[in-house]
């Protein structure tokens, strides 16, 4: 990234490739991982926010807790394109500030050797542009949708036409730089990250 002191690494891959376990990873070896989705996640409790999600779709969106109920949100976006742009413009500007206080906070840190970006829409958003490479997480189909199914209650339909709506793995592999196969093996897995990182940072 231009005027950053740090490699900037770009995750990217299929619905369920695992892109968050090769982030730890690479957290494990001293990397800054920013967690897009889990700070879109906080940004959604954030007190405007969450007015602004009742003002538009009403308490249902809220759980028996009081906190916001993603699967309610998923469920008004899912097959609604303007509805989902309007979320996506009230969520993304917040998730990029919160990106780059992070980043600014930790720019002189000795700790930290790359900064991490798990970030779902990394190529649709066009933020790979800003990454100084781009990791493609390659995962067979079969063990993604197993993923999905016991972590979403998805169906291959579902991850099926929510992958048509992000751009094809074809051509996220013809930007990225490098890969990992992340089929199950943690062993195997990490010892590539660590052939990455050392690639990324030359040692």
């Amino acid at each position: 990234m231009k005027d950053y002191p740090k490699p900037v690494i770009g995750l990217v891959g299929g619905i369920g490739s695992g892109k968050s376990a090769v982030a730890d990873d690479f957290e494990s070896l001293g990397c800054l991982v920013i967690r897009s989705d889990r700070i879109a996640h906080e940004v959604l409790e954030q007190p405007a926010v969450k007015a602004t999600l009742r003002q538009w779709w009403g308490d249902e969106i809220l759980a028996a807790d009081g906190r916001v109920d993603r699967r309610a949100v998923a469920r008004r976006t899912f097959n609604n394109p303007v509805e989902l742009d309007r979320l996506n413009r009230l969520v993304h500007p917040k998730v990029d500030e919160i990106r780059r206080d992070l980043m600014a906070a930790y720019r002189q840190s000795p700790a930290v050797q790359a900064v991490v970006w798990d970030t779902p829409l990394l190529v649709e958003t066009g933020l790979y542009k800003q990454c100084d490479t781009i990791i493609f997480v390659n995962t067979p189909f079969e063990s993604r949708l197993a993923r999905v199914q016991a972590a979403r209650g998805w169906t291959a339909d579902e991850l099926k036409i929510r992958e048509e709506r992000q751009a094809s793995l074809d051509k996220k592999k013809e930007i990225s730089d490098d890969v990992i196969n992340n089929e199950g093996d943690k062993a195997a897995r990490l010892s590539q990250v660590r052939r990455v990182l050392s690639r990324i940072l030359k040692v």
